[in-house]
């Protein structure tokens, strides 16, 4: 937890990495709880004097292929602009001024929670239908390995059994 509007003001920094394991929603929709994400948070203020955070989330977080049913390693690389406000009509006021829809405006507070935060922006990043880019068994090696396998001639005496309708 930070003071969010002092952490600004004041132009902090921090760093660190957390577990999957450690983030319920993102667990939820992981394959497995495996593995960490980096993250860095950046206080400061936009062009206009808002107080402002600058959020940097990077790792990778095993999901489950929609296709072809095997778990795959996603990269979360993320960086995300918010733009602090002290109340929900605050926030729509920003955002109205701003006029862009790559900063994000939140209310911000003094109990901040970093975490969540961090949470939020991973299940951001992953899409919604995880899919392998070339899934394994649809890869060349894998084509040609099953295609070996299919192309082994069935035995004359199998042949022969089937037309005389025996089994």
């Amino acid at each position: 937890m930070i003071d969010a509007f002092s952490f600004c003001q004041l132009k902090e920094h921090r760093e660190g990495s957390i577990l999957i394991a450690d983030l319920p929603r993102l667990s939820a929709e992981s394959a497995s709880n495996s593995g960490a994400l980096d993250w860095s948070l950046t206080g400061g203020t936009d062009k206009m004097g808002h107080p402002q955070l600058i959020l940097t989330v990077k790792g990778a977080v095993q999901l489950m292929c929609q296709r072809c049913l095997t778990p795959f390693a996603f990269d979360v690389d993320s960086e995300s602009v918010l733009i602090l406000a002290k109340t929900e009509d605050n926030a729509d006021e920003i955002e109205a001024l701003l006029e862009d829809d790559e900063i994000d405006v939140v209310v911000g507070s003094k109990t901040f929670n970093v975490i969540d935060l961090i949470e939020d922006e991973a299940l951001l990043e992953i899409p919604q239908s995880p899919k392998h880019a070339v899934c394994p068994k649809d890869s060349p090696e894998a084509v040609a390995v099953e295609a070996h396998a299919n192309s082994k001639k069935e035995s004359p005496f199998a042949v022969l059994k089937n037309i005389n309708g025996r089994t």
